[in-house]
């Protein structure tokens, strides 16, 4: 059994004050392989007190000497990619595949974008009246990330911070921690000084509510849902941090008729299906052009019949289970309600997917699930579910598609498949979303990430993301 009972603190790994402990359950068979002990707010004040002593030397740090402790930081994580992909299979259900080409390789990616975005980066610049204007670290960082995409939402928040000269203290989610351990060992590997990155395992009333609170934590950074994006935004206004938020999302997927329809249809089922339907820009709710819909109905039916679910240990392109327990009694009630409700299905429906192992059985897997003729007064239209759970319904315009699709509290990222480029054009511009994907094509590693609405506020990736962790500084030039 795995046993994490040390929190890494000032650069070594030190005995918590926190006595409770979590169990660590393998999300494909429900069986417990660790123990993760949590901590308090102690913890959180002595990780805060070393990352401000660190600050005063790192944030002086000169950008090449920055840029050579993140390229050395890649190529430790390069080296153990494989290693990061079975913890995250073994923690959260990725199967091994999703974890290796995507979940840890996300990693990799956002590192090696988030180095060449400080290396073209300009730490100072002359305004037009002659001022100098400088960009410099904000200082201490609480980092709050989730389960679901636990290294690509760790190196979204870690990096840019420790890139433009702040220290920070992470507190991954207590459902995730190997990846995170990974995490903090590979930072020490790289050699980063002692209290630039500090880690805290805990759990959000606690050690989050600690570290959103603490006086000397200068920006909070928090990926999750919406409710508990409020909390830290309440936590923080006390103390007038700055706070950036991802949150939830219900990202419309609309399909005109012009479209390569088979191609499209049957993405768009295997993008919201992917990762178990456990990503917050998963395209949820597809919008398809009436003329095309009962040929839709068909692709999509067609493409969830043959979307397999399976042990996530094993090579291939299926899916594996929800993420935990309470994941799954959420995704079955989501889907009775939609039934309670009188929304057509589809596809799929409660209960677990037949044909699984037998050492699967207690595993918390979910049937790949569509229902159809879905209006915005359902439940399903409005809330997100985080499950193998797609939603369609048609449109007769391009007018009543945007409305269709804007018609959400939230506004992370939105789809369009056309083949009219001033249609695409015209849509991207309407739809309410901080991320656009066009026919299929989404944007890549150094490209800003987040959402209108309540998906949040802030940006993270490249220069975007980047700039998040820094101040703004204005001197004139010097005259004797």
């Amino acid at each position: 059994m795995i046993v994490l009972q040390h929190f890494y603190i000032d650069g070594d790994w030190q005995q918590p004050d926190g006595t409770e402990t979590m169990p660590i359950l393998t999300p494909s068979t429900g069986a417990q392989v660790g123990l993760v002990r949590l901590g308090n707010a102690r913890d959180v004040d002595r990780a805060v007190a070393a990352a401000q002593q660190a600050f005063a030397t790192y944030s002086m740090l000169p950008k090449p000497a920055r840029l050579a402790l993140l390229r050395r930081l890649a190529e430790v994580m390069r080296r153990r990619m494989d290693e990061l992909a079975r913890a995250i299979t073994t923690e959260m259900g990725a199967p091994i595949t999703l974890s290796r080409a995507e979940q840890a390789a996300s990693g990799l990616g956002h590192l090696e974008a988030f180095i060449a975005t400080l290396a073209a980066h300009q730490e100072e610049e002359t305004l037009p009246n002659g001022d100098i204007v400088s960009h410099e670290p904000i200082g201490v960082c609480g980092l709050i990330t989730p389960w679901n995409w636990p290294i690509n939402q760790i190196a979204l928040k870690v990096i840019p911070a420790l890139a433009a000269g702040c220290t920070c203290v992470l507190k991954p989610s207590e459902h995730t921690p190997l990846s995170a351990r990974l995490f903090a060992e590979m930072i020490h590997e790289a050699g980063f000084a002692p209290g630039v990155f500090n880690l805290v395992f805990g759990d959000g009333p606690s050690v989050g509510a600690a570290l959103s609170q603490h006086p000397d934590v200068a920006m909070m950074s928090f990926t999750g849902s919406t409710r508990a994006g409020s909390a830290v935004s309440r936590d923080a206004a006390a103390t007038i941090k700055r706070v950036a938020l991802e949150l939830g999302g219900k990202s419309p997927n609309v399909i005109f008729a012009d479209a390569d329809l088979e191609a499209r249809v049957a993405e768009g089922v295997r993008a919201c299906f992917d990762n178990t339907g456990q990503s917050c820009n998963a395209p949820t709710r597809m919008l398809i052009e009436r003329s095309a819909y009962d040929r839709a109905l068909e692709i999509a039916r067609a493409t969830a019949s043959e979307q397999a679910v399976g042990d996530p240990h094993q090579e291939g392109d299926h899916i594996g289970p929800l993420f935990d327990r309470l994941q799954y009694d959420r995704v079955q009630r989501m889907i009775r309600t939609g039934l309670d409700e009188g929304t057509p299905l589809l596809i799929g429906g409660p209960g677990r997917p037949e044909g699984l192992a037998p050492e699967l059985a207690q595993g918390w897997f979910a049937r790949p699930t569509i229902f159809y003729d879905v209006t915005p007064q359902m439940t399903l239209w409005r809330e997100e579910v985080f499950g193998p759970v797609l939603v369609m319904t048609p449109f007769d315009s391009e007018s009543e598609a945007i409305a269709l699709a804007n018609d959400t509290i939230y506004g992370l990222d939105a789809y369009i498949s056309t083949g009219d480029a001033a249609r695409a054009l015209r849509m991207a511009r309407a739809l309410r979303a901080g991320g656009i994907h066009i026919n299929g094509r989404g944007t890549d590693y150094g490209s800003p990430f987040g959402g209108f609405k309540q998906s949040g506020n802030g940006r993270e990736g490249g220069r975007f993301g980047f700039e998040d962790y820094l101040e703004v500084k204005v001197r004139p030039p010097f005259a004797p």
